[in-house]
């Protein structure tokens, strides 16, 4: 609840509104499997339920732009797939720089837009739009199409480093 407490111009209204901002933090928990963890401190979850947690909390006030860097990091690989699934389409571009762990297939898997930055300084040198549909499925991950992003990016990556 604390983006719906401090980012106008829910702030302004989180009285007016709270019932309607609670239910929207309550769907964003059970959509990463939080469903009943809302009332939880921070130390009373695991590593795993922090970082749903965290993706909930950017998520809540329903920004137009995501910036994102591993953003799943702590978390298996299942769980990733179905937190990134289960979150619903982004609606803005989301960036995401994975160079560093190659983890290519997530940035495609959930971004709308990938942006590939050069070594320092750090400057946006590719950019490529994923016009895949959406939901996106763990078995479209498997797919053509999927696949040819996937390796057009790590080519562009490749290439900044050379």
């Amino acid at each position: 609840m604390l983006p719906l407490e401090i980012v106008q111009p829910f702030k302004r209204e989180r009285r007016r509104r709270r019932s309607e901002h609670v239910a929207r933090a309550e769907r964003l928990l059970e959509s990463v499997g939080l469903g009943g963890f809302g009332r939880k401190y921070p130390w009373e979850l695991s590593g795993g339920m922090q970082q749903r947690a965290n993706l909930c909390r950017a998520l809540v006030h329903e920004p137009r732009l995501l910036m994102l860097d591993e953003p799943f990091a702590a978390l298996d690989a299942f769980t990733a797939r179905s937190s990134g699934r289960d979150a619903g389409p982004v609606d803005a571009a989301t960036l995401q720089r994975r160079a560093r762990h190659h983890d290519l297939r997530e940035a495609v898997y959930l971004a709308d837009t990938v942006y590939v930055m050069s070594k320092r300084p750090g400057r946006i040198i590719h950019e490529r739009r994923v016009s895949l549909p959406r939901p996106r499925t763990l078995a479209g991950s498997f797919e053509p199409e999927f696949i040819g992003i996937v390796h057009e990016l790590r080519d562009k990556i490749s290439e900044a480093r050379a």
